[in-house]
C-alpha cells in the first residue's frame, strides 16, 4: 500500500488552483487561437486576438487572466490502495490548500459562507470536493476553479422518458442562445445527460474538464457533440457577444444510465477562461 502524505496534497492543490488562474492549459489555448484561424468576421477576429492577447499578458505578468477567479472545485480519484497519512478529512485537507492558493497568490475570495446572509469567508474557502475511489494505487488531483458568470447561465431540465436525441440538443441551444454574451463566450459547453437530478448536473461539471478537442468515445455521442457544436456556432452570438462565427469553443457530453421513468439533463457553461489542470501524487 502506497502512502499519500497530507502535506502533499496541499501543495499539490495550492500549486495547480495559482498556476491555472494564471496560466490556461495548452488545449484551452489552442483552441482559441484555432478559432482565430477559422473566424470570418473581423470584429470577431479582432475580439479573439485581444483574448488571446490576454492569455499571453497574464503568463507574463504573473497576474490572473480573469478578475474572476472562481469557487475552487477539486476532483480527487484515491486508489484502493492508497493510504493517505492524515487526522483530518479530505474536505479540510482541500480548503487548507484553497486558502492557502488564494491569499499567497493573491486571487479574487469570492465565497460567501452562507447563500443567503452573504458574509464573505475572506480565503475563498470552502472549496467543493468530489471524490473517487477507483482501482489500484493512484492518487489523482483535478482542479476546476469556476467563476460564476457563466456558472449563472447553467440550466437543468428533467425531461420525460420520451424526448428525443432532437429534444435534448435544442435545450443545449437554447440555453447559450438565452446566456447571450453575460457568460463572456466563446463558451465551454459540458452537458450531462442520465443518473439522478444531482447526477447529470455532476456530469456536466466533468465534462468541462475533458481536453478541448477530445471527443467522446462513443460515436453516437460524439456525432452529438459536433452536433452542438455546429448549433451553438450558429447562433451568431460570437466571442463577447458581438457576433461572428466563434460562440463555443467546446461542447462534452457524459452520458450516464437513468431510470426508466425520466431523462435529466444538465448544460454547465463555462466561459473561454476554462480552467482545469491535474497532477498524479
Amino acid at each position: 500500500m502506497r502512502t499519500i502524505k497530507e502535506r502533499d496534497i496541499i501543495a499539490a492543490v495550492s500549486s495547480l488552483l495559482k498556476d491555472i488562474n494564471v496560466r490556461l492549459s495548452p488545449d484551452v489555448s489552442g483552441a482559441l487561437a484555432a478559432a482565430l484561424d477559422k473566424e470570418r468576421d473581423p470584429l470577431a477576429r479582432d475580439v479573439l486576438s485581444r483574448l488571446s492577447e490576454n492569455l499571453d499578458t497574464a503568463a507574463l505578468r504573473g497576474v490572473p487572466v480573469c478578475q474572476d477567479t472562481g469557487m475552487a472545485v477539486v476532483f480527487y480519484e484515491i486508489g484502493a490502495d492508497i493510504h493517505v497519512e492524515t487526522s483530518r478529512s479530505l474536505q479540510e485537507i482541500t480548503d487548507e490548500a484553497v486558502r492557502k492558493a488564494y491569499t499567497e497568490g493573491y486571487l479574487r475570495l469570492s465565497v460567501v459562507g452562507d447563500p443567503l446572509r452573504r458574509k464573505n469567508t475572506g480565503d475563498n474557502t470552502p472549496a467543493v470536493v468530489y471524490a473517487s475511489i477507483v482501482a489500484g494505487d493512484v492518487f489523482k488531483v483535478t482542479v476546476a476553479p469556476k467563476g460564476f458568470g457563466s456558472e449563472n447561465m447553467s440550466k437543468i431540465k428533467m425531461f420525460r422518458p420520451t424526448a428525443s436525441r432532437e429534444d435534448v440538443i435544442g435545450f443545449v441551444t437554447e440555453t447559450v442562445k438565452e446566456a447571450g454574451s453575460n457568460p463572456c463566450p466563446p463558451v465551454v459547453i459540458g452537458v450531462g445527460i442520465g443518473g439522478t437530478f444531482d447526477y447529470c448536473a455532476y456530469l456536466a461539471k466533468k465534462a468541462l474538464l475533458r481536453p478541448l478537442g477530445e471527443m467522446n468515445p462513443d460515436p453516437f455521442y460524439a456525432d452529438m457533440e459536433k452536433e452542438i457544436l455546429e448549433r451553438i456556432n450558429a447562433t451568431g452570438i460570437g466571442p463577447q457577444g458581438f457576433g461572428g462565427d466563434t460562440t463555443a469553443l467546446s461542447a462534452a457530453v457524459i452520458a450516464y444510465p437513468t431510470h426508466i421513468a425520466g431523462l435529466p439533463v444538465a448544460v454547465n457553461v463555462n466561459c473561454h477562461v476554462a480552467r482545469h489542470a491535474s497532477a498524479v501524487l
